[in-house]
């Protein structure tokens, strides 16, 4: 972790720690600074915005409801990654759009691979993107959101494994499948493949 994200990281914690005690202004402020984050991140798992933003509001709203009971979380972003999670399928269930995380080729995580600021080395390389972009859109749904957290949300494994509601030994294996399904289609070495995701992939530049 660079010197930037550790003072990054204690300037949230100190906003939640004054959210909890009843601080309106960082409350505010928390939800000015991960909507459009958590915005994002739920677009990984329904298209429709009024559930999005319906979940993201009800977070936010238990948030200040029981603030005096919050523990104090390692990643602010984390956290709330989390949350909105479990709000998310909780509202897709109950509209009877929920699919079991276990069936993993059903579950539907859309997502953008961005190539706007990246600087080809070669047609060689660009081309391995495209298939990249292509493919990755192909694996089941988990393996599609371990990626996006990995390589577009720069998280660590233990951080995705705690999102993800699986241990980290599962969060390893889960990539290295993924990884493997896109070597199966791409017919290149898993260190190709993983250099492509990191280029071709905007890290955590929220």
């Amino acid at each position: 972790m660079s010197h930037e994200q550790i003072v990054h990281d204690d300037h949230n914690t100190a906003v939640w720690l004054a959210f909890k005690e009843g601080n309106w202004d960082a409350y505010t402020q928390l939800y000015n600074q991960y909507f459009k984050i958590l915005n994002n991140y739920g677009h990984k798992f329904t298209r429709d915005v009024n559930v999005i933003e319906d979940a993201i509001h009800d977070l936010f709203i238990r948030l200040w409801t029981n603030r005096a009971g919050l523990g104090n979380p390692a990643s602010v972003k984390n956290y709330l990654f989390k949350s909105l999670r479990s709000i998310i399928f909780r509202k897709l269930q109950s509209k009877s759009r929920f699919v079991d995380l276990e069936d993993e080729a059903e579950h539907n995580f859309p997502f953008e691979i961005s190539f706007d600021h990246q600087l080809m080395a070669d047609e060689e390389e660009q081309e391995l993107q495209k298939k990249i972009k292509f493919h990755v859109k192909a694996l089941p749904a988990r393996q599609q959101e371990i990626i996006y957290l990995r390589f577009y949300e720069g998280l660590a494994y233990d951080e995705i494994a705690d999102i993800m509601e699986i241990n980290i030994s599962s969060a390893y294996k889960l990539i290295y499948k993924a990884f493997d399904n896109l070597q199966d289609v791409l017919k290149t070495s898993k260190l190709a493949i993983v250099l492509a995701l990191y280029s071709c992939f905007c890290v955590n530049n929220h």
